[in-house]
């Protein structure tokens, strides 16, 4: 068989396949039917639980329920929906308890200073770093971003861990500050040095992360505005104040609005630290609290009034570095 018989061959299969093509009748949600396995998922893990949290909010929790929700019958048999939980409504009764717990405040100044300690440090060092990594006299620039990328792929429990046991009375920092012939520093006693090591951790895992987007961010300056800015007599401090940082406003929108919502959401650290020894007053953060309220003390109305109070927060926070940014 040739090939100009072959080219006939495929020819004939393509227009028997749009002859038939044409025949069927339309079906205009074909896309959709592609698209449904995400929609069902995104509403079972998502949407569903978003709206049952704000539903919990207004009810306090009873304990598990027996009696079906709905019973379908189907021919003889009947198909029983049963109670997610028991729950006896209260109104607005948990948020006018959230705004006179002071257990929430002090957890919300926790992770607000972590948060003043953390995202200021991180970024820089990440600008700094990607500023380095992006200059023309900077040699082996892929071993130096896979090496600073690397904390990244650390397990939050395992790494935790390390610094605890680094920290720790009588650990590693305590030897090098005697060798240097300081006091060492009590990081895992007092709440303030309790509340730096949570930061100091994040910053050691996500400076990478950062560093990589705002490089990113970096590469896909045109050369031509720095050869304009040169020309006219900038320096290079100049340069990256005028052409640098307004070009990457929108990815250090991006940068600090998810540092934000990480900060925000800190639990792993917390728990370890606060297991380790450290005031646990000082150290708990918002969510640790929540996990507290609604896991431990199976208040999940309460627990799930302070959630819609920490995504508010953080939906706050989101907005302000919009408009600033």
């Amino acid at each position: 068989m040739n090939s100009q018989t072959v080219t006939s061959l495929v020819d004939t299969l393509r227009f028997k396949r749009e002859q038939l093509k044409e025949s069927l009748p339309p079906f205009p949600g074909t896309p959709y039917v592609f698209l449904s396995p995400f929609f069902v998922l995104f509403g079972v893990f998502l949407v569903f639980p978003m709206f049952y949290t704000i539903y919990l909010s207004f009810f306090t929790f009873q304990g598990v329920a027996l009696d079906p929700l709905f019973v379908f019958e189907i021919g003889g048999a009947s198909v029983a929906i049963p109670k997610m939980a028991n729950l006896q409504f209260v109104g607005l009764e948990n948020y006018q308890r959230l705004l006179g717990d002071n257990i929430f405040y002090q957890s919300l100044l926790n992770t607000v200073i972590i948060f003043l300690v953390q995202v200021p440090l991180m970024v820089s060092l990440a600008m700094g770093i990607a500023l380095v990594l992006n200059a023309g006299f900077t040699r082996f620039k892929d071993v130096f971003r896979s090496i600073l990328l690397l904390p990244v792929a650390a397990n939050s429990v395992a790494y935790t861990i390390m610094f605890t046991v680094i920290a720790v009375e009588g650990g590693l920092l305590d030897g090098v500050f005697i060798m240097l012939g300081l006091q060492p520093i009590p990081w895992m006693t007092d709440g303030f040095w309790a509340r730096n090591l949570i930061a100091g951790m994040s910053v050691w895992r996500w400076t990478g992360y950062n560093m990589i987007i705002i490089l990113a961010g970096m590469q896909t300056i045109s050369p031509s505005l720095y050869e304009a800015a040169e020309i006219n007599g900038a320096t290079r401090l100049q340069k990256f104040r005028y052409v640098t940082l307004p070009q990457l406003k929108p990815i250090m929108l991006f940068v600090f609005v998810t540092t934000t919502i990480g900060v925000f959401k800190k639990f792993g650290e917390p728990v370890i630290v606060i297991q380790s020894g450290a005031p646990i007053n000082k150290t708990r953060t918002i969510v640790y609290y929540i996990y507290e309220v609604a896991f431990q003390n199976l208040q999940l109305g309460y627990g799930s009034a302070l959630t819609v109070a920490l995504v508010l927060i953080i939906l706050t926070l989101s907005l302000i570095q919009f408009k600033v940014t």
